[in-house]
């Protein structure tokens, strides 16, 4: 039966959803670009050309419909010490995000994205719920309107102030302001309350998004504060702070181009590259794996094509004074939660990038960056859901641990460090598995049976040890390796050792499927 055509309507309001979602990713985009480059120590357009590159390059060639790339907080650290290793060169820095982006291209030829199958599903959905904690505590500061961190400091102990979570945490209820936090509060109602079903029933207002409407009206409010009570208004600080420029030779300084000098300038950017490269990879798969459990259509992306995107956008990003990208979580789950489904949305944000700093970014540094914490904090919620938790608990201790371990090592550390924990706490499980039940031992008077349940490796040596050694004197022995489709080394020298003893002991020993040899 031939399925009729697509109606004109249903594909304008698909059309008119991914742009919708673009433009939340946008408003979540624009400060992370610049609090990531003023935390990188880097010149703050970078960060705006690395969110363009992520949206215009990356998104079409990416091998994830949903994931939408930029300067990632992950990286700020690398960043900053990376420029300090370049003698302050920001142009001999981006020759090293050229470097960086060539070994990621062939990471993805080698098809090393494979290495993003090997995270556990329970330490992915830990990582997702780990963010969305610490956006939720990161954001909150912001929206009392204590603007010490940069936006999108992911880390337990920032790189700008000092401070570690808790502690900014503490500082901004001590020193709140009553502006920004009607600010946020404005905000997160209008979210809240536009996206009932009230709302969307109603045609006219179904296009605009939520977040829209909460800067709208969040800057709307601060305006008119400005113009009626301006002792009570913010100051710059609270503000999108986007470079400006107003000529094009102006514009022509804002950019950076790679440079190499010297044999020297080579040996450093070597090691820095490799390290970006590495560190980016991670990131980005991570991020991937993270999306494909979010995205409601269920789909797999393709890792590997993933990597070569990165590595083309990074190259891209590189030779026009950008940082270097990676897929970054917050912004992918901003896309998902924002109705985005196809890359269509990704690379929207990068246009909208574009048309605000070249057309409005007088206009857009008049939005409260307390309305854009109140965006975030709705995003966080929805990745740390108790429906979530409450399904890990179900799965059992052997998910919830590495689960559990995961969100408390990404909320006290950072990204890769909690993913290291629940790594590690998942393998744990794993071995504890596998190395159970791996023997049936029987034994009628003399006779005795030991039976390979499954493959034998090292970590089974002990157990084998121990059934070996309660073997009599004066026994017959069948040692049936007939299941095992592999016997490690280790259990191989073990048996020979207790073959080459057992006539000192009159033990007569029988092998079946298992060659010592």
């Amino acid at each position: 039966m031939n399925s009729s055509p697509r109606s004109p309507s249903s594909s304008d309001s698909r059309f008119d959803r991914e742009l919708s979602a673009g433009l939340v990713v946008f408003l979540v985009a624009l400060p992370l670009c610049l609090g990531i480059a003023l935390a990188s120590g880097a010149p703050l357009f970078s960060g705006i050309i690395a969110g363009v590159v992520g949206g215009l390059i990356i998104s079409p060639l990416s091998g994830s419909p949903l994931s939408v790339s930029g300067p990632a907080a992950g990286l700020a650290v690398v960043v900053a010490e990376g420029i300090k290793q370049c003698g302050g060169n920001f142009s001999l820095f981006c020759a090293a995000v050229v470097l960086a982006g060539i070994l990621q291209v062939v990471f993805g030829f080698l098809h090393l994205g494979r290495i993003g199958e090997l995270f556990p599903s329970s330490v992915i959905k830990g990582m997702l719920a780990g963010i969305g904690i610490v956006i939720v505590l990161k954001q909150i500061p912001h929206a009392l309107g204590q603007d010490g961190d940069f936006e999108g400091d992911e880390a337990f102990f920032s790189l700008l102030s000092g401070n570690n979570t808790v502690s900014a945490l503490y500082e901004s209820f001590q020193a709140f302001s009553g502006t920004a936090t009607f600010i946020a509060l404005l905000s997160l109602a209008t979210i809240i309350i536009w996206d009932k079903a009230v709302i969307s029933k109603i045609p006219s207002l179904r296009a605009l998004p939520s977040a829209l409407v909460a800067v709208l009206l969040a800057t709307s409010f601060h305006e008119i504060l400005r113009w009626w009570q301006p002792d009570r208004a913010l100051i710059t600080d609270h503000l999108v702070q986007l470079p400006k420029a107003s000529s094009l030779a102006e514009w022509g300084a804002l950019f950076s181009f790679p440079t190499i000098t010297s044999l020297l300038d080579f040996t450093t950017i070597v090691p820095l590259a490799f390290t970006i490269a590495v560190i980016a990879s991670l990131e980005t798969l991570l991020s991937v794996e993270a999306v494909d459990k979010i995205d409601p259509l269920r789909r797999i992306s393709n890792t590997s094509k993933e990597l070569i995107a990165q590595g083309i956008g990074n190259i891209s990003s590189g030779f026009i004074g950008g940082l270097p990208v990676t897929a970054v979580i917050v912004r992918s789950s901003a896309n998902v939660y924002a109705g985005g489904r196809t890359k269509l949305a990704g690379f929207a944000h990068g246009v909208f990038l574009i048309i605000a700093v070249i057309a409005i970014p007088s206009l857009l540094n008049r939005i409260p960056l307390a309305s854009l914490a109140a965006i975030l904090i709705i995003v966080g919620v929805k990745l740390s859901s108790p429906t979530l938790i409450r399904g890990m608990w179900r799965g059992g201790i052997q998910q919830f641990v590495p689960f559990a371990g995961t969100i408390l090592g990404v909320v006290f550390t950072d990204l890769l460090k909690g993913v290291g924990v629940g790594l590690a706490l998942g393998l744990f499980f794993v071995i504890r598995q596998h190395r159970s039940r791996a023997l049936s031992v029987l034994s009628t008077e003399s006779n005795w049976l030991i039976r390979f349940n499954k493959d034998m490796s090292f970590i089974h040596r002990g157990e084998l040890k121990d059934a070996l050694l309660a073997i009599p004197d004066n026994s017959s022995v069948i040692i049936d390796g007939t299941v095992a489709l592999y016997v490690d080394p280790d259990i191989r020298e073990l048996l020979s050792d207790f073959s080459q003893s057992a006539p000192l002991r009159q033990i007569s020993i029988e092998f079946r499927g298992i060659s010592l040899e």
